[in-house]
């Protein structure tokens, strides 16, 4: 494990921070000394977080349940993180839900609800923290997919394709826009890992063979993984990388 402390005296607002990857990250971010600010619209999910990082002796400022498509809930959210504790250097914007339908069952309804909460969320969020991330420069992360880049037979993503290669080319622009300002935008491509949203479509007949037969790493990912890259991100290891994509996905994508 590397050294503790590599994210000491950095501010970090992660949403979705409940569940999944963004349990992860903020797990990982307090245990390398960042003060962590996550957020989720599942209060009970998140009492979970904050329970799990008190058990290792860790503390994480929690918002909660906090709506990341309403525009006014995400201003607040900043604000609180912001004037709590002072600024926002990181912004892990981990929080995403879709409905996985093909293209035939798929309705605008749903498609618009994917969108929304893989798309806007991270526009709003990233919009609202802006001002704070120029002030003294900062790092965000954002995540896209594996599908963005392929598809994967028997899983009938479209929407969450579509959002997810939203997120890639929307954060090479933010890293555009954010350079004059020592704002660095970079974005995490996650192959399938396993989360309380994950395991029960990896209980469905054949798709976790499907899963497998594009893994090298013949192992399904854990956020954790995906954390470890994220603190690279964050940290000051990274000051020169910017609008880059990071595959943490066994080997999928290049299969």
């Amino acid at each position: 494990m590397a050294a503790a402390g590599r994210l000491a005296g950095k501010i970090a607002l992660v949403t979705g921070a409940g569940n999944g990857i963004g349990r992860g990250c903020a797990l990982m971010f307090a245990r390398q000394g960042a003060t962590v600010i996550g957020c989720d619209l599942d209060a009970k999910m998140m009492g979970e977080t904050l329970r799990l990082a008190e058990a290792e002796g860790l503390s994480i400022d929690a918002v909660a349940p906090s709506d990341l498509t309403d525009e006014a809930q995400v201003q607040k959210l900043v604000a609180h993180a912001a004037g709590r504790h002072g600024g926002i250097d990181i912004l892990v914007n981990a929080a995403a839900t879709a409905v996985f339908a093909s293209i035939e069952e798929l309705t605008l309804a749903d498609w618009n609800k994917t969108l929304n909460a893989e798309l806007s969320t991270v526009f709003l969020v990233c919009k609202a923290a802006w001002p704070q991330l120029k002030v003294r420069g900062g790092s965000i992360v954002n995540f896209a997919s594996v599908n963005a880049y392929a598809a994967l037979a028997g899983s009938p993503a479209l929407a969450h394709c579509a959002g997810k290669g939203g997120v890639l080319a929307m954060t090479r622009q933010l890293a555009m826009e954010g350079a004059p300002h020592g704002i660095r935008a970079n974005t995490i491509s996650p192959g399938l890992i396993v989360t309380g949203a994950t395991a029960p479509v990896l209980e469905q007949p054949g798709f976790k063979d499907n899963v497998f037969a594009k893994l090298m790493l013949k192992r399904l990912g854990r956020p954790e993984d995906i954390a470890w890259c994220a603190v690279f991100l964050a940290s000051d290891e990274s000051s020169w990388i910017t609008a880059a994509d990071f595959s943490v996905d066994g080997g999928a994508k290049a299969l």
